[in-house]
């Protein structure tokens, strides 16, 4: 039990991917469902985060004469790299969102969806 609790990291992206996942699936307002997918994104990038830390492990900075157990930086690096991207992401989904809104006046998807079908 007690090893369980101490994964705590774990149980929080485990809770922040379903809150994601439920949002993008059960919201109707695509600004939501932005939200929501950036709560999901978030919670993959504190996964991998989380995994590349070792017990015991210290910052990757060298000192001669010394040996320690470094943590991968590898993971950080990307992650990085993630969150550029995440925002960028973001940013053009906004984007996409505001034409949305501009031209149906909704930006629930049930009513631009209902739009659609009474155009065709």
């Amino acid at each position: 039990m007690i090893e369980l609790l101490a994964k705590y990291n774990y149980w929080i992206v485990i809770i922040l991917l379903t809150t994601g996942l439920y949002g993008v699936m059960a919201r109707q307002n695509l600004i939501k469902k932005i939200i929501a997918l950036n709560v999901f994104q978030t919670a993959v990038l504190l996964f991998y985060v989380s995994m590349s830390k070792i017990k015991g492990g210290t910052a990757p900075i060298v000192m001669h004469g010394q040996e320690h157990i470094y943590d991968n930086p590898l993971p950080q690096v990307l992650m990085l790299t993630a969150i550029v991207v995440g925002i960028s992401t973001t940013a053009v989904a906004l984007t996409i969102v505001m034409h949305i809104y501009r031209e149906y006046g909704t930006i629930e998807e049930d009513r631009i969806l209902e739009m659609n079908k009474h155009n065709d």
